[in-house]
């Protein structure tokens, strides 16, 4: 594919040059060629960002009912639908996710949720409290005003709207910072969010570096909210930059998830989950189940059984509809997964498969890697790979699984296997994860609450959890005596 258009900054419902005039490169991470050019933004543009959303917020969408705001994300679905073969080969050359995921699996779920969210625009609502005394109280769930949110490139569109969705569900207006790697969607959203109908200046997109454009909007006197999906490190800064004008923040952060085998699961089950928690989506996932914990007893079993199902994972090109694993997103995310590799093959944990890269020309492939006899205090037991490793750990009873399990700093999500209902619901409840999976891995739903426990962050997206984030509770107090 040829070169794309100089992609603009999206501000006041319209595309718009950078301050500074300076543009930098998206690459295809399949290719290592440029895709597009895209506008560089500063302090300077999320301050004209923050200007429009403030206007829209206060005035025509300030007038905008309820039922109207649940029509224009229909509608907004409606046309995503419509476009769901040109957005998804933008996330495809933008990330390198196979073409089938994304539009199967990704967009799919992108319009479940902007769907979900239209329809709870009309249930936000307040209540009457049985105050003593002789008064009428109630309370009002009223939109925060300006929302930043933040996200990462791993899901580029699909995480962007977790936050987009609710944000304009509740009356927010919205200034988006999209990964720097991965922008194009974000962009192309935006527009499509205009001609369903959203007023100028309600969604705003800025692109640009998060050290200046991601720390301008997490500084930015104007903005009431701050919503940050990412690194957990990353997440850290934005909460501290945040703390000088006492935003609101949720963080969705890093984890290094225990997916946990017992020897009475169903084994080719968990090893389908196994292969699914880790290699989906490159290992580019924040609650990907990239510490696995085997009983002793199963130890065996379970890998012949995970490294046969690893054999037929196609590593290519991620417009190959039979692709299962296309490029990491970058040469940078690149040498960090392998440098990740070798520091395990150092300290002591046993390489199986992988580890190597693909005879392929081009890109920043990975082939799967498979690592045994790993323990938590190994860097690839302790710390966010973030790319197509597992590693295997073995436990000797139920105690063990759970401390071995809860032994981390993070807390996103787990995953139980067995057969025994007693133990699913014990182990289920002792993890210390915001998401427990039991003989499944990776389901999702725009209904069920998603997020943290300890370094993995704080507030929960998706399901009506997601609307305590975007809303503010008024008391009012009518004197009748």
């Amino acid at each position: 594919m040829t070169s794309l258009a100089a992609q603009k900054l999206f501000i006041g419902g319209k595309r718009v040059d950078p301050a500074g005039g300076n543009y930098f490169p998206t690459i295809n991470p399949a290719t290592e060629q440029t895709l597009a050019d895209v506008a560089e933004g500063g302090a300077e543009d999320v301050d004209r960002a923050v200007t429009a959303a403030r206007q829209a917020f206060e005035g025509p969408w300030a007038r905008t009912s309820a039922a109207d705001r649940g029509k224009i994300l229909w509608k907004a679905a409606d046309l995503l639908e419509a476009k769901i073969d040109e957005v998804a080969m933008l996330e495809t050359l933008d990330s390198g996710k196979p073409i089938g995921e994304c539009k199967a699996v990704d967009l799919r779920e992108c319009i479940n949720v902007l769907r979900y969210y239209a329809g709870f625009a009309t249930k936000i609502t307040g209540e009457t409290l049985p105050a003593s005394g002789a008064s009428f109280v109630y309370t009002l769930r009223e939109p925060v005003g300006v929302v930043g949110a933040i996200t990462p490139w791993n899901f580029p569109l699909l995480l962007s709207i977790w936050k987009i969705a609710p944000a304009l569900a509740a009356g927010n207006a919205v200034v988006h910072k999209p990964a720097t790697w991965t922008p194009l969607s974000a962009l192309r959203f935006a527009e499509l969010c205009q001609e369903a109908g959203l007023p100028d200046g309600v969604l705003n997109v800025v692109t640009g570096p998060g050290s200046i454009a991601g720390h301008a909007l997490a500084t930015h006197r104007g903005v009431d909210k701050i919503s940050f999906t990412g690194e957990t490190g990353t997440g850290k800064t934005i909460m501290r930059s945040a703390a000088e004008t006492l935003k609101r923040v949720s963080l969705e952060l890093g984890g290094k998830s225990p997916n946990i085998v017992f020897a009475d699961a169903d084994l080719e089950a968990a090893a389908r989950g196994a292969i699914n928690g880790i290699f989906y989506n490159k290992g580019e996932v924040c609650c990907a189940g990239s510490r696995l914990f085997v009983e002793e007893s199963a130890h065996d079993a379970l890998l012949e059984k995970v490294q046969a199902r690893m054999k037929k994972i196609t590593v290519g090109d991620p417009l190959d509809p039979k692709t299962r694993m296309g490029p990491l997103v970058s040469k940078t995310q690149l040498e960090k997964v392998s440098g990740f590799v070798e520091q395990g093959k150092k300290e002591g944990a046993v390489l199986l498969a992988g580890g190597d890269r693909p005879n392929l020309p081009k890109g920043y492939y990975l082939n799967p890697t498979l690592f045994d006899r790993a323990t938590n205090r190994m860097t690839i037991g302790r710390e966010e790979i973030f790319g197509p490793v597992l590693a295997t750990m073995t436990f000797k009873d139920v105690d063990d699984a759970i401390v071995q399990g809860n032994d981390t700093p993070y807390g996103l999500a787990a995953a139980v296997w067995t057969k025994d209902v007693k133990k699913a619901h014990r182990v289920a409840r002792a993890l210390k994860a915001g998401t427990v999976w039991v003989n499944t891995y990776n389901l999702f739903d725009a209904t069920a609450p998603f997020g943290g426990y300890k370094e993995s962050g704080f507030g929960r997206e998706l399901g009506k959890e997601a609307i305590e984030l975007y809303t503010q509770v008024k008391t009012v107090w009518v004197d009748l005596s």
